[in-house]
């Protein structure tokens, strides 16, 4: 199991990712400063570092550059809401493997997340998933149903994946929610009840179970 180390000091969005990295089945460790960072990381426990800029005590930029000095070859990808080319510069020359800009949406840092620990171990790419008689391209990103296949908007397909990724497993709509659509959504918001009576009526309606009361889940 990969462990990730989250350097963040806004609580919120440091929730947000924790939680959906353990939905993801990580093991996360979330600190909030850069002096703590700094000392976690050089400890060689993590396979994976998630780095905020704007921190207080060392700032990203002096957490990387003093560990990348240390000889400390980690993945760090850099989660920052400064999105200027000179600072996206700094960052990739000053050793960080990735720059993501704030906002930003789950899907797309889970899966920057998986790319950079595949790179680092040399793991061979997943591109296809399947459950029942549903499969899932994540390269040409199509989906079938038996022997049909089917056509999917973005969001459709980012759900689809999500509960593939977790067959039996029941998602709440909270967990759905900051998944697909990211840390600003609207807890009271009906869209993940649109998005799932969308999927049946294109896969099957049995292809997505209702468990009352906690959420919805693909049958394992």
């Amino acid at each position: 199991m990969n462990r990730i180390l989250i350097v963040e000091d806004e609580e919120r969005i440091a929730s947000f990712i924790e939680k959906g990295l353990r939905a993801g089945g990580f093991t996360t460790t979330v600190v909030g400063d850069g002096d703590a960072a700094y000392e976690y990381a050089l400890t060689g426990g993590f396979d994976l570092v998630i780095l905020d800029i704007g921190l207080p005590g060392r700032d990203g930029f002096t957490v990387l550059r003093e560990l990348r000095e240390a000889r400390v070859t980690v993945p760090v990808i850099v989660l920052t809401a400064r999105d200027s080319v000179r600072d996206t510069v700094a960052g990739l020359e000053g050793g960080a493997d990735d720059w993501m800009t704030k906002p930003f949406r789950f899907e797309e840092l889970l899966a920057r997340v998986r790319l950079r620990l595949r790179t680092a171990v040399g793991a061979p790419e997943v591109t296809m998933l399947r459950g029942g008689d549903l499969t899932l391209d994540l390269r040409t990103r199509r989906a079938r149903a038996g022997e049909r296949t089917v056509d999917l908007t973005a969001r459709e397909f980012v759900l689809l994946e999500l509960f593939l990724r977790h067959p039996g497993q029941v998602l709440s709509r909270e967990q759905i929610l900051s998944h697909v659509w990211g840390y600003d959504f609207d807890p009271g918001s009906n869209i993940v009840d649109v998005y799932v009576r969308s999927l049946r009526k294109k896969l099957g309606a049995q292809s997505v179970e209702t468990v009352r009361g906690m959420g919805y889940r693909l049958p394992g």
